[in-house]
């Protein structure tokens, strides 16, 4: 076992290293930046999957100003290839800065988080100042900068000049690397979107475009923005998303990685746990990529068992609003499937525009694809992907935030549904249909119209995938013996029921019909779904999946105009 200890939510590469923190050997990440023919290489992964401690073993590698830290590297696998990337190590000036905390509701505040990091990074670099190498003029600037007392255009062209200072010090070209780029334009997409843009656009070409001061420049973020709309002109930019093959396997433990970790903190026991709860992911052509912090977090807590430690880090306040958008009927119909374990196929777009969001819905999946909530199961052509959670933290994720929209939105109460669905997996068809004409009169009132069935259906399926999916696996509309079902769902427990559903829709009551001949209409129609799902077999699936005939319970419903009717109505005298 070891003897060292994790260092969770701490990315300085230096500190693990000095401090002998259990440490990931990632670093032959270096080599393949320099290999890499890019100039300035941009690097979008999902939020804590490693970045920032990658480009900070980066920092810690190229800058000149430390050349005691080569000893950083001497035990790791960077150190054991050959001379000529060794010869890089403690050799550039290097400029590091992170825009993580450049998030606020307006714009104002915003650029003052920037302009503050802008500064820190002069001030880091005080030194140029000591020594006669800048011209009067750009000996103001540098002080001008360093008081605060400058204007958005200055920002704009500090990292351009602070390059130039540097490399006339150093005689080097300089490494420049940005962390977390996006993070201010996500926080301002639909606040100040046009004023973040402008600004990064003018200062990421300011840093990177014809620099010739430059040696290397690495950006790390979640998304790739519009080439347009940031990185015009950048024709030395090259693009690793997730979808490439260089670096596919630097962000986010491998399979090997994580096994090891499990040896080294002797927990191997809970290897398929770890598997199904945190793996899933595929990077280019890296498959079986595990979620770092949370592979960390359980190791370091695994007393308290598998946690969605990876859905606490971030509120998801983006995703949430999309998905509970009332018009977002069909990104929640997709998501039962996924939850479902259907995957769906999709177009994905790596230029990706906030602002978009507002009018084309379906770009809501680029966002949880590049996001990390939805993964590659397989690529179907150049844009159309087949997507899939990779695994059960996510899924946790997903059921949560429907059950948030049912709670919040359509204001069915999490204590009815789960009483009403109880009713129907333990058979007690009576009670399932009081609590389903509460459930359906409350989705009803969420649409405010009677033509929308297909959504109250919707609406009523996620519930049970929200409520009950980790014990069955739920199914709609599928081919099952000769016909086809509407609703299915088949118990992973092979002692417990399973269920069998046929939905249909008939006229309601007339105004020149009795009561009795309605009533004779529902039921009549009840037999007819009943004999449908016997005659077609439709529970033949649940049968397949070893569960005994009698075990399984087959449930017509007949909607009269809003009205469910589930069992056989009798006339009240």
């Amino acid at each position: 076992m070891t003897t060292q200890k994790l260092y969770i939510g701490n990315s300085d590469f230096k500190t693990f290293i000095e401090e002998d923190k259990y440490f990931v050997d990632k670093s032959l990440f270096i080599q393949e930046i320099l290999d890499i023919q890019s100039q300035v290489i941009l690097l979008p992964r999902p939020r804590r999957f490693g970045k920032t401690l990658n480009l900070s073993m980066l920092r810690y590698f190229f800058d000149k100003n430390q050349p005691e830290n080569k000893i950083l590297f001497k035990d790791l696998k960077i150190w054991q290839t050959d001379e000529a990337t060794k010869q890089n190590c403690c050799r550039y000036p290097v400029v590091f800065m992170s825009f993580k905390d450049a998030k606020a509701n307006t714009w104002e505040k915003v650029f003052k988080q920037i302009k503050f990091e802008i500064i820190k990074i002069y001030n880091n670099h005080r030194y140029l100042l000591e020594k006669n190498i800048l011209y009067c003029n750009e000996k103001d600037f540098f002080e001008k900068l360093l008081s605060g007392n400058v204007d958005d255009t200055d920002l704009e062209v500090s990292l351009k000049k602070l390059s130039e200072y540097l490399y006339r010090y150093h005689k080097e070209k300089i490494v420049i690397l940005i962390d977390e780029y996006d993070t201010p334009i996500q926080a301002g997409y639909d606040k100040y979107y046009d004023e973040v843009v402008s600004f990064m656009r003018n200062f990421l070409s300011g840093a990177f475009k014809d620099n010739s001061f430059l040696f290397k420049g690495v950006i790390t973020g979640i998304l790739r923005v519009s080439k347009e709309s940031i990185f015009s002109g950048l024709n030395n930019l090259g693009v690793f998303s997730i979808l490439n093959y260089d670096f596919s396997d630097k962000f986010g433990f491998t399979e090997e990685e994580v096994k090891k970790i499990l040896e080294d903190f002797e927990l191997t026991e809970y290897y398929d746990g770890i598997k199904k709860w945190y793996n899933g992911y595929k990077f280019g052509q890296s498959e079986n990529i595990y979620n770092p912090w949370s592979i960390l977090n359980f190791v370091s807590r695994y007393r308290d068992g598998f946690q969605p430690y990876w859905a606490n880090t971030s509120s998801n306040e983006l995703i949430k609003r999309e998905i509970r958008n009332k018009k977002a009927d069909d990104i929640r119909s997709e998501i039962l499937d996924l939850i479902s374990g259907k995957p769906i196929v999709k177009d994905i777009e790596e230029n990706f525009v906030f602002t978009d969001l507002i009018y084309d819905k379906d770009l809501i999946w680029t966002l949880l694809f590049f996001s990390g909530y939805l993964t590659v199961n397989k690529k179907i052509s150049r844009r159309e992907i087949e997507l899939t959670i990779p695994n059960y933290e996510l899924k946790i994720i997903f059921q949560d935030t429907i059950l948030d929209w049912l709670r919040i939105e359509v204001k069915i109460q999490q204590k009815l549904l789960l009483k009403t669905v109880k009713s129907l997996i333990n058979n007690d068809i009576n009670a399932f249909e009081q609590g389903f004409k509460k459930i359906i009169g409350d989705t009803f009132s969420y649409y405010d119209t009677a033509k929308n069935h297909e959504y109250v259906y919707q609406a009523y399926l996620l519930g049970l995938l929200a409520i009950i999916g980790d014990d069955y696996i739920i199914k709609s509309n599928k081919e099952s013996g000769e016909g086809r079902y509407d609703i299915m769902l088949i118990p992973h427990n092979k002692s417990n029921y399973g269920i069998v559903m046929e939905l249909k829709q008939i006229r309601k009551q007339k105004e020149s019909e009795s009561r009795e001949d309605f009533i004779e209409r529902v039921n009549k129609n009840l037999d007819v779904a009943l004999n449908q799902i016997n005659q077609n077999k439709y529970y033949k699936e649940i049968i397949d999946n070893g569960i005994a005939e009698d075990r399984i319970i087959k449930v017509p419903v007949i909607f009269a105009g809003k009205e469910p009717y589930i069992t056989k109505q009798t006339i009240i005298e």
